[in-house]
């Protein structure tokens, strides 16, 4: 059964079908202060948790410039974001309205105007272009070609996931909340340095989860992603957490299993994909030894 997000975002491996399992989690470890996500994206379970007010605050980092752009506009800079949002010239409700060369035309447009700002962590222009080639493009891959192809030929468009109504709803409601929200733009090692080294992120009441970009298709999915090294150093990072409740989601691989073969709670669970393959997929859960973890029933966790 899908599940509406709330976040305006859409993104390739996305876990927003985990809020249940991480809402329970949080519950029978008596957590309610600061959720922490060091990989946001799209920050679909941070929003859902701050917007239905399980957690007091979240703290949401990514590292991608554009990303952050969105986010930080969305935070700080809501009506301006929202008035560039009414003027876009198509709704998934209005489908014909446009022709496919102007859609087409358009898509381009939009591609060229990210590419030029794509470094500017603060720039409306960025936060724009890349929330349009979010809604536009297949899965929400930002890097990625847009639904219907370059010439629009294909039976849904990039009108297809644009709905102005709904954009405008969530990101009012986010931005209403902007002081419950700590952004970052720094690398994911580097934060866990500024929260250990914050007291104002109360080891006994914060909550950790790390979606590191994937293994295997990291480079074909996320603007930013890891190489071999990467990932072995957030790793030794994340496992000196000690004293901290945390969970890591991971593609299922070997080289994933090896890097984390020291970690106090390794799971296998069942995750529902749509990037660049459909189906229902094995991840990696890995937990500090602290928490106690909840599992929904379908998500089929097996001790590994």
């Amino acid at each position: 059964m899908s599940r509406t997000t709330m976040t305006p975002l859409r993104y390739p491996g996305g876990k927003s079908q985990l809020i249940e399992f991480i809402k329970n989690t949080l519950q029978v470890n008596n957590i309610t202060g600061t959720y922490i996500e060091p990989f946001a994206g799209g920050a679909g379970v941070a929003i859902d948790l701050l917007l239905h007010n399980t957690v007091s605050k979240i703290v949401i980092n990514d590292y991608d410039p554009s990303i952050h752009s969105l986010w930080f506009n969305i935070i700080n800079n809501s009506e301006k974001l929202i008035n560039l949002i009414k003027k876009v010239p198509f709704d998934y409700t209005t489908p014909g309205i446009c022709s496919n060369e102007f859609l087409s035309e358009y898509w381009l447009q939009q591609k060229n105007n990210h590419s030029s700002v794509a470094d500017e962590p603060y720039s409306i222009e960025n936060a724009f272009s890349t929330l349009m080639l979010n809604r536009m493009n297949v899965s929400g891959i930002i890097n990625g070609g847009p639904i219907g192809g370059r010439k629009q030929s294909g039976k849904y468009k990039i009108d297809a996931r644009f709905n102005k109504k709904t954009l405008i709803k969530k990101i009012q409601d986010i931005s209403k909340e902007k002081n419950r929200i700590d952004l970052y733009n720094v690398d994911a090692n580097e934060l866990i340095n500024i929260i250990k080294n914050n007291k104002y992120y109360d080891k006994e009441n914060s909550f950790i989860f790390f979606d590191p970009p994937y293994y295997e298709q990291g480079k074909n999915l996320y603007l930013s992603f890891f190489n071999q090294d990467q990932h072995i150093s957030l790793a030794n990072n994340i496992l000196d957490l000690n004293e901290y409740y945390w969970i890591t989601t991971y593609d299922y691989t070997p080289q994933i299993n090896t890097i984390y073969q020291n970690a106090d709670q390794r799971f296998a669970y069942n995750l529902n994909y749509s990037a660049n393959k459909r189906g229902i997929f094995s991840e990696y859960i890995f937990a500090s030894k602290k928490i106690k973890l909840k599992f929904s029933e379908n998500m089929n966790a097996v001790k590994q």
